[in-house]
């Protein structure tokens, strides 16, 4: 059996990113809480903390509290049944990943009353959509979004909509380079913007063009960072319709091929034994995201 006492000690150095402030919101003294940490650690055999500043888990460690996520997410629905479960009187906390994009664009406005209505705290891991559902799978998150249908074992997903994004760079940058006009094959021999290593929507993008094999990019990982690269002439991306609605009224950024866009599906993918919170955010994401994600047909 685990010995939760043990486990909030770990939950609490990560969640508060020191065993000082930790130690403080458990009531405990630093060295009373640095013993717990190494008493889990021996029961265990292995380490469940790197000690940099701030500490981070090791793989068990994220494993461990995962579990502890769960298992607070439970013991929450009973609280209004049993109230001395909520010993420590803490907000809830959900450690998420979802991709940049939407943190760039709609998840603050789609969430924020929620959390506030629920007294929820959230821990976010950023991770493209592409690749987003290896952290359920590695037991690391509560839910992620991701463009992914496939449940991992023990999640269910749900469909939530599609950001739309559009091929865009500088009017200096296309004058520059596309003199005659845009034509699709000329893409792959100009400089692009790509978010990281895991960003596959150019290539999406470019096949879907009828154009293959590789192209010239910069990697650029950041959201609000790719749109300065942009707007800067530095290449053309693929940027959420979201966040650039301002730059192209003002012709700040200008749309190279009108009327391709490229749309992604971003499924929510949670456990189902996540307890009646995980289910309330559940409902309220499939209700409330309409407003800023397109229509995708499965």
């Amino acid at each position: 059996m685990f010995d939760y006492k043990l486990l909030s000690a770990l939950a609490a150095v990560v969640e508060q990113a020191g065993f000082e402030r930790g130690a403080q919101v458990l009531g405990l003294s630093q060295s009373a809480i640095s013993q717990r940490i190494k008493l889990l650690e021996a029961r265990i055999g292995q380490p469940v903390l790197v000690r940099v500043t701030p500490p981070a888990p090791t793989d068990i460690g994220r494993r461990l509290l995962n579990h502890v996520q769960q298992v607070r997410l439970l013991e929450r629905d009973l609280q209004s049944q049993v109230p001395a479960l909520d010993e420590e009187g803490m907000p809830e906390r959900l450690r998420i990943a979802l991709n940049a994009d939407s943190l760039a664009t709609w998840w603050a406005e789609a969430v924020s009353d929620f959390c506030a209505e629920q007294h929820l705290l959230l821990d976010l891991v950023v991770e493209d959509q592409t690749v987003g559902l290896k952290r359920m799978r590695a037991g690391e998150v509560a839910a992620c979004i991701c463009a992914s249908e496939r449940p991992v074992a023990g999640a269910r997903s749900l469909l939530l909509g599609a950001m739309r994004y559009r091929a865009l760079a500088s009017p200096a940058f296309i004058a520059r380079h596309f003199p005659q006009g845009v034509r699709a094959e000329q893409l792959a021999r100009t400089p692009a913007l790509v978010f990281g290593p895991d960003d596959f929507l150019q290539h999406r993008y470019l096949a879907s063009l009828g154009v293959g094999g590789g192209f010239e990019h910069h990697l650029c990982p950041s959201s609000e960072g790719f749109i300065r690269l942009a707007e800067a002439g530095l290449g053309w991306g693929l940027v959420p319709e979201l966040q650039v609605r301002d730059q192209l009224e003002k012709g700040v950024l200008v749309e190279l091929l009108p009327d391709k866009p490229i749309d992604v599906p971003l499924y929510w993918h949670h456990w189902r034994s996540g307890g009646q919170l995980l289910g309330l955010l559940t409902d309220h994401l499939a209700h409330a995201c309409g407003q800023w994600l397109v229509s995708y047909e499965q």
